[in-house]
C-alpha cells in the first residue's frame, strides 16, 4: 500500500503543545518538534532559547492530504493559538514563540494565504503568521519528542499543555 504524505510546517508557540495537538487527528501521519525559520544551521535548543538564531520552535507535521486536508491543518493551527500576538504565546515570550507557517509547496502558500484572508474577519487584530518557504529543518533534541505524552504531571504540561489539548479536543470533539 502506499502511503501518499505531504509536509508543513506550524510554529505557535512551544513546540511541546503544537506536537500534542497535532498528534492526536487522523491524517497525521508523523509529528517532529524541530527549529526553523532562521539562519543558524543544526541549532540547539538552549541557543533558540537565547533568540539569537532567528528560529521558532515547529512542528514538522506529515499528513495524508486525503485524510487530513491542508485546510483541516490550518484550522487546527489557528484554534489551537493566537496569531495576532507577536511573538508571544501565553508566557513564552520571544521570537522563538512567533506564529509561523512554513510550506513546502507553492500551492500549499496559495492555500495558506487565502486561508489567512478569508480569517481575518473573525479577529479584531491583525493576524501575524508569518508565511513562508521552509529551507531547512532542524530536528529537536530526543528529550523534546512526546514531551507531553511521556511528562503529563509537570506543571507546564498540567497547567498549560492540557487545557489546550482539551480545548482542540472540545472544538473538534474528539475523544
Amino acid at each position: 500500500m502506499i502511503r501518499l504524505s505531504e509536509i508543513i510546517v506550524f510554529g505557535g508557540g512551544c513546540f511541546w503543545c503544537t506536537e500534542a495537538v497535532f498528534s492526536m487527528f487522523n491524517g497525521v501521519q508523523k509529528v517532529t518538534p524541530g527549529y526553523a525559520g532562521g539562519q543558524t544551521k543544526n541549532p540547539t535548543y538552549d541557543e533558540v532559547c537565547n533568540g539569537d538564531t532567528g528560529h521558532a520552535e515547529v512542528l514538522r507535521v506529515e499528513y495524508d492530504p486525503k485524510v487530513a486536508p491542508l485546510e483541516k491543518l490550518l484550522e487546527i493551527f489557528f484554534k489551537m493559538h493566537d496569531p495576532t500576538t507577536k511573538d508571544r504565546q501565553g508566557a513564552d515570550v520571544g521570537s522563538q514563540y512567533r506564529s509561523i507557517i512554513l510550506y513546502t509547496k507553492e500551492e500549499q502558500k496559495t492555500a495558506i494565504n487565502e486561508f489567512i484572508g478569508n480569517l481575518q474577519v473573525e479577529f479584531d487584530n491583525k493576524i501575524l503568521t508569518e508565511v513562508k518557504r521552509l529551507d531547512a529543518f532542524y530536528p529537536a533534541e530526543g528529550y523534546h519528542k512526546d514531551y507531553f505524552k511521556r511528562n503529563p504531571l509537570q506543571p507546564y504540561c498540567a497547567f498549560v499543555i492540557r487545557p489546550k489539548v482539551n480545548k482542540i479536543k472540545k472544538e473538534f470533539q474528539l475523544k
